[in-house]
């Protein structure tokens, strides 16, 4: 099926990370596979984690000054505790912990009022499920395969009626979170068993049956709609819709320890190299327990919000900009290709280029101020199409953190891509 169309004008997804691991202020699911501390302590956060301050429309409101299109919340982490009332097993917020309700339609509710596309996380593997390490990847030397007794039975005891037990569980579970009426449905966990054996395409065929206006991730082994790379901006230009997932800290879930929290710049140079490269930003936050988030993820949130609210028309809607060598920093190109947007990280002190455009340009402009520029074209060879170079005046004022230059062209962009003559 073709991609929704509002996926790749969304530009900024919040990632909200949310379970019992932020009781303890723990790692989500992996501080016990790994063994840091033991699943028994895991599990007894259960009776901590009241959520008796979450607000979703909080959450919403703070989603929007953020610039952002959609928000995901973590429904089920790999330790497999659940935040709906699921009717697969007892294993939620509503029946294990003094939170006691259900949390994942109010957050679908308070989305939709801001008018917020809804994404809901799911991962695949469930490292509680007593049926969940009945079966072995189909390939022992791929990369992440352990025979840890949370995913995967010791060899030659494998229990293939237990297995189909756990899919019978995964299926039914999926099946409540449509229900939601989801945009996006965003998988994980993915990587413990093949394709085959999680019958992915099965899968895939029945979500698109019963909810066709929902996106999938790419995390569904080859049946997912975009790819989803994590924690850096791909060197190369992904092809296709792609999303990039990444934390304003170090950690996903809430840890009190992790007071790394990436600046405003780091985040806006970030953000508009995705998006210059023609993906998403989805941009992770770990409420605490109680369903707060932390002030200092909240004035970045903010200040990125601010950032784009001022250069409203760059982003949204956009394309892909230039491929690398026309201009030193990220670029945006408006989807009837006639105006060309520009980043400038650093404050331009003289002059800023542009190379390789054979358009005439009409008018220069800084996007949050609209003051006009100057400019001029240096060499190249018209007789033979080589197009000179554009060096355009420095503004008189600059954005604190990434100043942005939108080129209105004489046509839709045309762009040389040539060695030059001689």
């Amino acid at each position: 099926m073709p991609m929704q169309p509002w996926f790749p004008d969304a530009k900024l997804g919040i990632f909200l990370t949310w379970g019992v691991y932020a009781v303890d202020g723990v790692g989500e699911s992996w501080s016990f596979y790994d063994k840091e501390i033991p699943y028994d302590r895991y599990m007894a956060q259960l009776h901590g984690f009241t959520a008796e301050a979450y607000d979703p429309d909080a959450w919403a409101a703070l989603c929007a000054r953020a610039g952002a299109r959609y928000a995901v919340l973590t429904t089920k982490h790999h330790d497999g505790v659940a935040l709906w009332d699921t009717a697969q097993s007892d294993l939620s917020v509503v029946h294990r912990t003094p939170a006691g309700r259900d949390l994942v339609g109010p957050y679908a509710e308070a989305m939709r009022r801001q008018g917020l596309k809804v994404g809901l996380y799911y991962s695949h593997s469930d490292w509680s499920h007593p049926d969940y390490p009945s079966l072995r990847h189909s390939d022992p030397t791929r990369p992440w395969i352990t025979d840890n007794p949370y995913t995967m039975p010791p060899e030659g005891q494998e229990d293939p009626q237990r297995w189909e037990r756990f899919l019978a569980f995964h299926r039914g579970q999926i099946r409540e979170l449509v229900g939601y009426r989801p945009d996006l449905l965003w998988f994980d966990g993915q990587w413990e068993r093949d394709e085959h054996q999680w019958r992915m395409k099965e899968l895939a065929e029945e979500l698109r049956r019963l909810s066709p206006q929902t996106v999938l991730n790419g995390r569904m082994l080859g049946h997912g709609d975009y790819t989803t790379p994590e924690q850096g901006v791909p060197i190369v230009r992904p092809e296709g819709p792609w999303e990039l997932c990444y934390t304003i800290g170090d950690q996903w879930g809430y840890q009190p320890a992790d007071t790394a929290h990436k600046s405003v710049r780091e985040l806006v140079r970030v953000f508009a190299e995705t998006i210059g490269h023609g993906g998403n930003l989805l941009l992770d936050t770990g409420p605490r327990a109680d369903g707060t988030i932390v002030p200092e993820h909240v004035a970045r949130l903010e200040g990125l919000g601010d950032w784009i609210a001022r250069h409203a028309d760059a982003v949204y809607p956009t394309v892909a900009g230039l491929p690398y060598g026309h201009h030193y920093g990220p670029s945006m190109l408006a989807q009837d290709r006639r105006t060309l947007f520009l980043v400038c990280f650093d404050p331009p002190s003289a002059f800023t280029e542009l190379r390789g455009v054979r358009n005439a340009v009409r008018r220069i402009s800084v996007v949050s101020t609209g003051e006009e520029l100057g400019h001029r074209t240096v060499g190249g060879f018209p007789g033979h199409n080589v197009p000179g170079v554009i060096r355009i005046a420095a503004p008189a004022a600059c954005d604190p953190y990434a100043t942005v230059l939108a080129l209105e062209l004489d046509g839709e962009l045309d762009l040389y891509r040539g060695v030059g003559h001689g």
